[in-house]
């Protein structure tokens, strides 16, 4: 039986009608969604007019319609710029990023526990890429807004664009990018997933409207405050020094919780040798006046030496029956004196969490920290006002603290967030992953970052995500080696055009066939054996960190993926190649057409023989 792989990104609009139809069956009419019925499942009754509570803005339309989109790009490996290719789980994108979170739908689909980002705020000196024609192609966008010349050759001219504040549309230019990016982000998150956003001022009110439309707004965690400054801000013209910032949380469903900060337990021992365990002195004062819980007020009296211990103003925590109980427990302890106030032995054991909330306001972090952090690493000036990694560890602690864990940032901008993802494991024998992503933003031509050679904030990026592993095994050198020291690699990626024709047509509605008829191949003259096994892992919804093996077999090179699951082959079927992968039994087998060598009978016998063997079969 021969399937097809799709090449295209995943079709979100399709995804949705199909989940809507397994919730609600009784709204879908010969295969159509009857709109009114779905209102009346769903017990709306809709006042007469258009008003509607929500968040409106100029181009919200456009920015639906970016969502749906689909894409056949695909991501180049660079073993060069990366390090442990083969062995490491961490990923360093470059490429436009609503371009990659579209690439990576399939692969990533729920299996993201965190996300941070750190995105332009907006504050009329931001650089950003927005698209005003929401109908171009890919290739047709980097022309246009410069990101290639008719060479392929990238052009910073008219790239990154200021979205000033004299602009008529200067906050909807703003909703208008982060919009598709949010959405697609969500699809990325597990159920039990937590997004983090770093804004200011500017837009942390339109941002809160966004994410309750995105998110939902029952599912919002909590709003940080993280006063970012330590001095004043002296550039302030109306006499207010503003040293804060905001983190909005968000979760991907409703009850969403963040893990909280660990309860000091210093202050438990055992220096009475209690068979109970460590304990600690607790207050046994109440919270109420005599007039409202009058069964908390009473005197209590220690039965081992009669001495009264007057009650508190705010009565005591237990009524006198209760109290009773714990006094012939041993619980309570009695001062020598009865001017001092008896207090109550709480139990290690007894504690229902280690874990106490964690506070909204973030006083002990400061933007000067990720300062002084990649000024030490990198160099000074090589990037402004990248957030610590103090901060981001804070984040990553409360959501992402199991192992495995992938924590995504698609505005990687100087790499904070994989340095934070590579310290804390370092630091607490985690095994979270990371995958970050950065345009090619140039950098200005007289910075300190184009003199020391970074000539995009993705080069600043990668490199600093590389200084960070060496410093962290550096600093290993000469210690015992205990236990490995962790996943210290990532791989580099590159957003690129599809290595396979056929699925240009097909984004393009094109006809197949008669393109298969203008081109003898499939696949382009340039396109290489490990980029095209990179693409159709993703296209087959496979992560980018899927084990490949590389099998000699005959005279060709066969991928066998995942111990198994698929088998690629891309240069030559022969009888020894179709007994190795019958022996091998996949579950999925694709082939380039040229692997036949037009033998139309070779390929007809191996379909019959591969689905006799319960093996699937696409041919591109």
């Amino acid at each position: 039986m021969t399937e097809a792989i799709d090449g295209r990104s995943l079709n979100i609009t399709d995804d949705r009608i199909c989940q809507l139809r397994q919730l609600f069956p009784e709204v879908f009419t010969e295969g159509e969604i009857d709109y009114t019925r779905l209102r009346m499942v769903l017990g709306d009754v809709v006042a007469d007019g258009r008003d509607r509570y929500g968040l409106s803005w100029t181009g919200r339309q456009e920015a639906f319609r970016e969502i749906q989109k689909q894409t056949t790009c695909t991501l180049l490996p660079d073993r060069e710029k990366s390090i442990d290719f083969d062995t490491t789980e961490n990923v360093f994108i470059e490429g436009e990023n609503l371009e990659v979170l579209r690439v990576l739908q399939k692969s990533y689909y729920t299996r993201v526990k965190m996300i941070y980002i750190d995105p332009p705020y907006n504050t009329g000196n931001d650089h950003f890429i927005y698209p005003d024609d929401f109908s171009e192609r890919l290739e047709e966008y980097q022309k246009r807004a410069g990101i290639k010349d008719e060479e392929g050759y990238v052009n910073k001219q008219d790239l990154w664009r200021k979205n000033t504040r004299e602009n008529g549309h200067f906050h909807s230019v703003w909703l208008s990018m982060m919009y598709p990016r949010l959405f697609l982000a969500r699809n990325l998150l597990r159920d039990d997933g937590v997004i983090f956003v770093s804004i200011d001022d500017t837009e942390v009110a339109n941002l809160r409207l966004l994410m309750d439309e995105v998110f939902g707004e029952e599912n919002f965690v909590g709003q940080f405050i993280w006063k970012s400054r330590r001095s004043e801000d002296t550039r302030a013209l109306n006499g207010l020094s503003t040293d804060h910032e905001y983190v909005l949380c968000y979760g991907k469903v409703q009850d969403a919780r963040l893990r909280g900060s660990e309860k000091d337990l210093g202050k438990f021992s055992n220096p009475d040798n209690d068979p109970r365990g460590p304990w600690r002195s607790a207050d046994l004062t109440g919270l109420a006046t005599k007039d409202r819980r009058p069964n908390l007020h009473y005197d209590l009296v220690d039965p081992s030496t009669d001495m009264i211990y007057k009650c508190p103003d705010k009565g005591w925590r237990y009524d006198a029956t209760t109290m009773a109980s714990k006094v012939a427990e041993g619980r309570i302890l009695f001062p020598a004196s009865m001017e001092g106030r008896p207090r109550h032995k709480l139990f290690l054991n007894e504690m229902s969490s280690l874990f106490k909330n964690v506070s909204s306001v973030i006083t002990d972090i400061a933007t000067a920290d990720g300062t002084r952090e990649i000024n030490e690493l990198m160099g000074p000036a090589i990037f402004t006002f990248p957030k610590p990694t103090d901060l981001i560890q804070l984040f990553i602690q409360q959501a992402a603290n199991d192992d495995g864990s992938i924590i995504l940032d698609f505005f990687a901008g100087s790499g904070a967030t994989a340095h934070a993802v590579l310290e804390l494991n370092k630091e607490d024998g985690g095994t979270r992953k990371f995958i970050c992503v950065q345009i090619p933003e140039p950098t200005e031509e007289k910075s300190e970052a184009r003199k020391a050679g970074y000539e995009t904030i993705a080069d600043i990026s990668r490199a600093r995500i590389r200084k960070v592993i060496e410093k962290l095994n550096e600093e290993e050198e000469g210690k015992l080696e205990l236990e490995t020291p962790g996943d210290r690699g990532f791989r580099s990626y590159t957003l690129a055009p599809s290595n396979f024709k056929t699925w240009r047509a097909l984004l393009d509605g094109g006809n197949v066939d008669d393109l298969l008829l203008e081109f003898r191949d499939a696949h382009k003259a340039e396109a290489e054996a490990g980029n095209m096994v990179t693409e159709l892992l993703l296209k087959a919804g496979l992560p980018l960190t899927t084990p490949v093996e590389a099998v000699a077999v005959s005279a060709g090179t066969v991928y066998n993926v995942e111990n198994g699951r698929l088998v690629i082959v891309l240069e030559v079927m022969d009888d020894a190649v179709r007994d190795w992968i019958i022996s091998t039994a996949p579950q999925h087998v694709v082939c380039l057409d040229t692997v036949f060598a037009d033998n139309d009978q070779l390929l007809t016998n191996l379909k019959l023989q591969l689905t006799e063997a319960g093996i699937e079969l696409t041919v591109i």
